[in-house]
């Protein structure tokens, strides 16, 4: 008999929240998570908006020393990795450490340190680098910094796939519980982009908005007026636990970890294909690995940037693989009220959507306003509702033509 998969705990840092309570709490109340950006000088910049995290205190949840080791992007996994623990009723000590393991995503991994760092090369030359530069900037820092807590001692790796990296790394976890490599995994997604270099490369792809006056309708998801995307950071973590193994400790189960699809458009660079051929085989995937046939989905938890490719090809894609169904699915992008946060979005579209099926909720997406022709199905304009989900996709499609399709279940006992 195969083994199921289901999600135990939730943690998350991210511009509507610090705490899963708090995001959970913003996203029912359509909040905007976007600002004036303040790290940064912006002065040269055509952007000067983002998804920032508000008012975030490492020392909640680590102490100072484990704090200053970490690049930001770390700080942010651990911290969301500790409440996911803590929501399971998880600590060392509880669990076979052989059994456990960590895989994230991230897409650029420790850019403030190395941008930092390049800096006091330039000034004071090669003794000016910081003596924990390398381990604070590598990507495998994030999930090694989580698996050194934990002292998990399973597969630990990160993943790099773009925007797709969450749900590249959660369907991997999936696979090594499936295959009863372990017992449990910690995984999703985690980004600290606000940072010069980052900024100004997206801001040369002009992929980002520039509606620099009015942050909180900058994104604007499936609208017509949409501009582009605004870069966001944070984390989303999740413990994914074999079903029996969380039953026999009582584990409370948001949502059951179903199927996951993987697919490349093998086409350009930044730009998805025009007919979506990359999300139409990944979403396919989804479902067909859950047991699943497109008319038990009920929900999309969509990739939906705001950018002017990306929703009506994404749009197209549901279409195609969901025919006339495509019509009763509810399809919303809770990018609308937290930005975009590059390789931590899947992890906390994970977070939402598990949210979603376990309290039985559509979120909205915020600033849908005028209708796109090209984008024509339900996108829960501006507020959300309870109703019916059986089963929900959460998709993210990155740069690079990488496609990552998580389908999640409602988990009846």
């Amino acid at each position: 008999m195969e083994r199921r998969v289901v999600i135990t705990g939730l943690g998350t840092v991210n511009p509507l929240g610090n705490s899963v309570e708090d995001f959970w709490k913003n996203v029912r109340n359509v909040e905007n998570g976007i600002e004036r950006i303040k790290r940064i000088d912006t002065t040269e910049y055509p952007v000067k908006i983002a998804a920032t995290v508000k008012d975030f205190d490492p020392g909640i949840r680590m102490d100072k020393k484990e704090a200053k080791r970490n690049d930001l992007f770390s700080q942010y996994g651990l911290y969301a990795g500790i409440e996911a623990m803590e929501d399971a009723g998880l600590k060392e000590g509880d669990y076979d450490p052989t059994r456990i393991g960590v895989i994230l995503g991230n897409g650029i991994g420790g850019i403030g340190t190395l941008e930092e760092n390049i800096h006091k090369t330039m000034e004071r030359g090669r003794m000016g680098v910081h003596p924990l530069l390398v381990p604070k900037m590598i990507s495998n820092i994030g999930p090694a910094a989580l698996a050194i807590k934990y002292n998990a001692q399973g597969p630990c790796y990160s993943v790099v796939t773009a925007c797709s990296s969450g749900p590249d790394a959660i369907g991997s976890a999936m696979r090594w519980i499936k295959l009863g490599a372990v017992d449990m995994m910690i995984t999703g997604g985690t980004e600290a982009p606000i940072t010069h270099v980052a900024l100004a490369g997206f801001c040369v792809l002009q992929s980002l908005s520039k509606r620099n006056d009015e942050p909180d309708k900058a994104s604007r998801p499936f609208d017509r007026d949409r501009d582009g995307f605004i870069i966001g950071e944070g984390a989303g973590i999740i413990i994914l636990e074999e079903l029996e193994h969380a039953k026999k400790r009582g584990a409370k189960i948001y949502a059951e970890c179903a199927g996951y699809g993987i697919s490349c458009d093998a086409y350009h660079f930044t730009a998805p294909h025009p007919d979506g051929r990359g999300g139409i085989a990944a979403m396919k995937m989804a479902v067909e690995t859950a047991g699943l046939k497109p008319w038990d989905i009920d929900y999309i938890n969509a990739h939906g940037t705001s950018t002017t490719l990306n929703d009506p090809i994404e749009t197209k894609a549901i279409k195609v693989v969901f025919g006339e169904h495509a019509r009763k699915l509810k399809v919303s992008s809770t990018k609308s009220m937290t930005g975009h946060l590059l390789g931590g979005a899947g992890g906390i579209e994970a977070v939402v959507t598990s949210l979603a099926l376990y309290h039985q909720y559509f979120p909205a997406t915020r600033n849908y306003t005028t209708p796109d022709p090209e984008c024509d199905l339900d996108y829960v304009p501006n507020k959300g509702y309870n109703g019916e989900i059986r089963a929900a996709l959460s998709n993210s499609l990155g740069f690079g033509g990488h496609n990552g399709i998580l389908c999640l279940k409602r988990y009846v006992p």
